[in-house]
């Protein structure tokens, strides 16, 4: 299936960001940032293309001065905008302007059960109470909230604690991230990711606790088809090309935050000939088996698995991702 625009646009209006995360893919990326008036024709783009949902990402997307001002914009176009952020700087004039301006969600980082694993992840001191804290902001102010964990070894022996002290704060849903390697996620991949079959015994564990967590969870790994766990969402596989599509903050085009190939820019080339005509997205639509995967009975539901990890690893978006177990 493919569709005639993305359904979500993960927009990084900035690079710029206050923490320097240990598996962060764009902390050493720079890139110039468009004026407002040329964020604000961005928008309008989207709008024209019927794009469903915009999720600020970074970067920290409060560190780029006109947020609420391109966010009201959205809003007023109908798009449904959502941000994801560590929650350092969500006091409650922040939070209170998150609800003004109307996001539809927002989401903070935690990645520890306790302050020394989640600050050391992030290298940040008082990080873990501030998000927290963020949390309870926006829930007072009324904005809906989720929680992003990414899983590596430092924490999954106690994701369970992350999701119900995440519920405790107000998170409605917990997203628990398969760790990329992409940026300092490859540099730091030895120390910090999981085996293969560290990921299995990771996701028959969680997929076992879902219906009794205090919230709900929600996965993004495609390699979960091989527990028989069917994607949530319309196309197999990895998401990124075919339901969405990441902007830098020149405007810029790539498959996704965690693969850095430019596709055209979005003011200058349009986003319907990037999405229509763009070889790189063609060659990861229609992926092929290649290595173990050729033959394997669970290809049509992963189709390999994550691209991201695949290429980050391989130079290949046909490679079978890293993270598969199966033999």
């Amino acid at each position: 299936m493919k569709l005639s625009a993305p359904l979500t646009v993960n927009w990084t209006l900035s690079y710029a960001c206050n923490f320097s995360c240990r598996h962060c893919y764009s902390r050493d990326i720079e890139k110039e940032e468009l004026a407002l008036e040329e964020n604000l024709k961005v928008v309008d783009a989207l709008s024209q293309a019927r794009i469903a949902f915009v999720n600020f990402g970074g970067g920290e997307p409060l560190l780029y001065r006109h947020l609420f001002e391109v966010t009201e914009h959205a809003t007023k176009k109908g798009l449904k905008v959502t941000m994801n952020s560590n929650g350092w700087l969500i006091d409650e004039e922040a939070a209170s302007n998150c609800a003004k301006a109307g996001f539809r969600s927002v989401g903070i980082s935690i990645d520890g059960a306790d302050a020394p694993t989640h600050d050391g992840f992030r290298d940040r001191p008082g990080s873990y109470d501030r998000a927290h804290l963020a949390l309870k902001n926006l829930c007072a102010a009324g904005v809906p909230t989720t929680v992003s964990t990414v899983i590596f070894k430092g924490n999954v022996t106690r994701y369970k604690e992350i999701v119900s002290q995440a519920a405790d704060s107000g998170a409605g849903t917990v997203y628990l991230h398969n760790f990329k390697c992409s940026g300092r996620g490859m540099e730091n991949r030895e120390e910090l990711d999981l085996s293969p079959s560290e990921w299995r015994d990771f996701y028959e564990d969680a997929l076992a606790w879902r219906d009794d967590a205090p919230c709900a969870l929600a996965f993004d790994d495609p390699v979960i088809a091989l527990l028989g766990e069917e994607s949530a969402a319309a196309v197999k596989g990895s998401t990124c090309g075919k339901l969405s599509l990441h902007l830098e903050p020149d405007g810029d085009a790539t498959p996704c935050g965690f693969i850095p190939l430019s596709l055209g820019n979005i003011l200058t080339d349009g986003l319907k000939k990037i999405w229509n005509d763009s070889d790189v997205l063609n060659q990861m639509r229609n992926k092929e088996a290649t290595g173990k995967c050729v033959g394997c009975s669970v290809y049509g539901e992963c189709l390999g698995g994550c691209t991201a990890r695949a290429l980050a690893t391989t130079g290949s978006f046909n490679a079978p991702d890293p993270h598969c177990w199966k033999e």
